[in-house]
């Protein structure tokens, strides 16, 4: 008589349970397992067109982090300022005006390299685990010697709930508290940047040292802006200061993406130069999709060649030749 076999019947609901549980253990240990690395600084100051005095602010923080360890250290002022090795720094401002060209330029000027991180890379479905990554990057930068830098730094260094009302709040307020208290430990140097400087929790603004604005290029950046973009191996009829005088309230980032986008319309339609009028349009199509995404009012006036000569003649700019 064959020997009795023995089955187990396994509900299929269980099967799918254990599936998922597995799953979530798994997703866990991806997000556990996250890992911060550095790179090299990729622009120098050489890179950065600002106007001098934002350039001297930067200029005067990267020095204060530069000569701290003989300030600190070798002075031994650290027996009595026992904080001011702390050096945080935040470039605010419109998007596409420089602030993550400047943090990479100030690494660099420091000889160190810069370990980024932005708030989607630390952020965490799971409960504690943003808070975990918060000090997993600051213990990368501290293992590495590297520069830390936090962009979009408004979403990390955003105001803390005052009336929690799910789950959701106390893990926000966690996460700030934790953020807080790994600021104050830590001395070394810190950057920041953000488009909305106006959501940063006071606690994080009185912990950072130095706040500097940096504002849309002014007409002698854009000109500088435009000349910088357009090389002198490409052909084109483009005059720098008519562009630099007939469009106000655009950024760094409008600039190079106006050159690039006419310079491929000007290759597909097999033309010999990019034609001025292909930057006007690449420009204007990209302020209007500015205006209707974000309301903002950018200023165009009309420009004669009488006016844009009377600029040069100031000293405002020079007229790119054909």
């Amino acid at each position: 008589m064959p020997a009795e076999k023995n089955y187990r019947r396994i509900d299929s609901s269980q099967v799918e349970d254990n599936s998922k549980t597995e799953s979530k253990t798994e997703s866990k240990s991806k997000e556990s397992s996250i890992e911060f690395y550095p790179e090299e600084p990729r622009y120098s100051f050489n890179d950065l067109i600002l106007p001098e005095n934002v350039k001297d602010q930067i200029l005067d923080v990267a020095d204060y982090a530069e000569n701290s360890k003989i300030v600190f250290e070798t002075w031994n002022l650290q027996s009595v300022f026992k904080q001011s090795k702390r050096v945080g720094i935040n470039l605010y401002g419109a998007p596409g005006t420089g602030k993550t060209m400047a943090a990479h330029a100030i690494a660099k000027h420091l000889g160190r390299k810069i370990l980024a991180v932005n708030y989607a890379d630390i952020e965490s479905k799971y409960v504690g685990e943003t808070p975990k990554n918060i000090r997993k990057a600051f213990e990368a930068a501290k293992s590495t010697n590297s520069i830390l830098f936090f962009d979009e730094a408004d979403a990390i260094l955003s105001k803390r709930v005052t009336n929690m009302t799910s789950a959701t709040d106390v893990s926000v307020n966690q996460t700030r508290s934790v953020m807080l208290m790994v600021m104050n430990d830590y001395q070394d140097f810190v950057i920041f940047a953000t488009n909305f400087i106006e959501n940063f929790d006071p606690a994080f603004m009185r912990r950072i040292s130095s706040h500097i604005e940096f504002p849309l290029p002014d007409l002698k950046c854009r000109r500088q802006l435009w000349e910088h973009y357009i090389p002198k191996e490409m052909p084109n009829d483009i005059d720098a200061v008519e562009l630099a005088t007939k469009y106000e309230g655009i950024s760094g980032s409008d600039i190079s993406n106006a050159i690039l986008m006419a310079a491929f319309k000007a290759a597909r339609r097999r033309e010999s130069i990019v034609r001025k009028e292909l930057v006007f349009e690449s420009i204007e199509a990209a302020l209007a999709s500015k205006r209707a995404n974000e309301n903002v009012e950018v200023e165009t006036r009309p420009v004669s060649k009488e006016y844009v000569e009377e600029q040069v003649a100031k000293g405002n700019g020079v007229v790119l030749k054909k």
